[in-house]
């Protein structure tokens, strides 16, 4: 849930493209998915309650990694064919495994300050909001959508987009 080359942006930190491509990768992952749009199979019945505490606990869960290098985080939450646009720039599963491992090395701190759910079947749109804190001092927000999906009965990360924006630039 980037390249640490660039110490402006952290793992969490993503989002910097157009409303439509993100609406448009929705469409695309739900179609590619099979996902029941509009239906419920019988077999995937689950608890919006527990699913929705789940996933707010792996969004919080995402953002504190990005000061400690735990790349399980963002293993266990993003799918195998996540696609993730992180200030523009398209970053697969493996590539953000990679790099999460030294996002500590560029972040202080990292803290989720909301996530608002809204579920759709088996499909979860995440829209939250993040503050962290550079080892320079420099601090900033990620503002994100997640769309999350419940597959073989495990939810994940299949399309995620982020907006890195420096607290000055308000």
């Amino acid at each position: 849930m980037k390249s640490w080359n660039r110490p402006l942006l952290p793992l969490r930190g993503r989002r910097a493209t157009k409303r439509p491509l993100n609406t448009l990768i929705c469409i695309a992952v739900l179609v590619a998915s099979g996902a029941p749009i509009g239906t419920h199979a019988a077999d995937a019945t689950y608890s919006r309650s527990d699913a929705e505490r789940y996933i707010k606990a792996s969004e919080a869960a995402w953002a504190e990694s990005v000061a400690t290098n735990d790349s399980s985080v963002v293993r266990r939450i993003l799918a195998d064919d996540a696609v993730w646009v992180l200030d523009g720039r398209v970053i697969s599963k493996s590539q953000a495994v990679a790099e999460a491992a030294h996002a500590a090395d560029h972040f202080l701190s990292d803290h989720l300050e909301y996530a608002n759910v809204r579920f759709f079947g088996d499909v979860a749109v995440v829209q939250g909001s993040e503050n962290w804190t550079q080892k320079s001092g420099k601090k900033g927000r990620f503002v994100w959508t997640d769309t999350w999906l419940r597959r073989n009965g495990q939810w994940q990360i299949v399309a995620a987009e982020d907006v890195s924006v420096s607290v000055n630039e308000h």
